[in-house]
């Protein structure tokens, strides 16, 4: 994995809406950001693997970021 693809990733994460990384179920937000990695970028088989499994280890940090921006809309 490329640190340009770990970029991608982490700004689709940032602009994402944080209600629809809370609320999606693990399966559904790894196969969501997929998509979304994949609409902007050709990734092939092996690298859309490796994000998989980097985003499947890292979606409680993931939600936690989230939930961070959606803290002071509680207030």
């Amino acid at each position: 994995m490329t640190p340009v693809m770990l970029r991608q990733l982490w700004s689709l994460i940032e602009t994402s809406q944080a209600t629809l990384l809370v609320t999606l179920d693990d399966a559904t937000l790894s196969q969501w950001l997929l998509k979304q990695l994949k609409m902007n970028s050709s990734l092939n088989g092996k690298e859309a693997d490796l994000l998989d499994e980097y985003i499947q280890s890292r979606l409680a940090l993931i939600r936690d970021l989230a939930e961070q921006r959606l803290a002071p809309e509680l207030l």
